[in-house]
């Protein structure tokens, strides 16, 4: 599990195919990398994968053609820029909300607008996607937590403070870039619980 604050931000140093899948290296840039241990989780860009090896200023992680095709991870190139965040541990705080790293499915940055020292993003997300994404709900965009403020048949909007911007990847991210979208967990077991409910009326 996540939280959805970014720790840091890195690049992807190599991009290795292998036996039909892809290997990737990333570099950790500022993301705290002491203690780290083999089969660890951490979030790319949102995506959970598990360290298989590592050094001091890299972790190599292997991403499924599943993961390839319903994240940004297939299109990113070396040396883009990534967000980087280890699994929670029990003690941390959850300054976000509860992330598990399992990408829903690819938007897209609609526009990006000033509004006085913050910015108004725009996103596309898929129609089946959107169901789950309420204002003033949590959403996690390319693994950072975010609060919606406002949602329409078309896509949702989110206000960036100043530090947001500055400490994550969206500092080079620009409009018509694809986004990984997780939706609120809670969203997604109420659905659930509702739709168990009304099978057994």
């Amino acid at each position: 599990m996540f939280t959805g604050i970014i720790e840091g931000v890195g690049r992807i140093a190599v991009l290795e195919a292998r036996g039909g899948d892809v290997r990737l290296r990333v570099e950790v840039g500022t993301l705290p990398f002491e203690a780290v241990q083999a089969g660890e989780s951490i979030a790319v860009n949102g995506v959970c994968l598990t360290v298989v090896e590592f050094d001091a200023v890299s972790f190599a992680a292997d991403a499924s053609n599943e993961t390839l095709s319903l994240t940004t991870l297939g299109r990113l190139q070396v040396g883009a820029p990534v967000n980087l965040e280890r699994a929670m541990r029990p003690t941390d705080r959850l300054g976000g909300h509860m992330v598990s790293g399992h990408v829903d499915g690819v938007g897209r940055v609609l526009a990006i607008v000033e509004d006085a020292r913050a910015q108004r993003w725009r996103f596309a997300a898929p129609a089946a996607l959107l169901r789950y994404v309420a204002k003033k709900g949590s959403i996690c965009v390319d693994g950072v937590s975010l609060t919606v403020n406002e949602v329409d048949a078309d896509g949702f909007e989110v206000a960036l403070i100043p530090h947001t911007v500055s400490h994550t990847a969206f500092a080079q991210t620009r409009a018509g870039d694809a986004v990984n979208l997780e939706i609120d967990l809670v969203a997604r077991y109420v659905e659930r619980l509702l739709a168990g409910r009304s099978d057994n009326n």
